[in-house]
């Protein structure tokens, strides 16, 4: 069964830093998509934090990732993620269900931010776009 990542941020194609485009080369995109959550802006880049009752969207795009077995393992040291020390991550990778602009939802793996956002400023647009 294929697995699925949502990115809203820079693991976007074209957005990606040097040390992760290789490996985000290697995404399928599937559709574009979107999750109930807000998303804030931390800098050099977006962090994301899902609430299923909240009315904002954060928009980005659904990938199929490819049958490597390590290409999570690099997605996961780009975004900060220790599996086996997730109080100690940056982001951590989680599954949520996104809802598809073609309609219907898929399981998609995403990153979301394990910090204290109220200092970092809302993106109401729910919309990263790279400065």
């Amino acid at each position: 069964m294929p697995a699925y990542l949502f990115t809203y941020g820079t693991l976007h194609p074209g957005r990606a830093p040097a040390e992760i485009a290789p490996a985000v080369a290697k995404l399928q995109p599937v559709a574009e998509g979107f999750v109930r959550g807000l998303l804030y802006d931390l800098g050099d880049y977006p962090g994301a934090i899902l609430d299923p009752s909240s009315p904002q969207q954060i928009s980005g795009t659904v990938f199929q990732l490819p049958d490597a077995p390590d290409i999570l393992r690099q997605l996961d040291e780009y975004e900060g993620f220790i599996p086996d020390a997730p109080d100690q991550s940056l982001f951590l990778r989680v599954q949520c269900s996104v809802s598809l602009a073609t309609g219907g939802a898929l399981p998609c793996w995403i990153y979301v931010y394990n910090g204290q956002p109220e200092i970092a400023r809302i993106l109401p647009s729910g919309i990263h776009r790279e400065n």
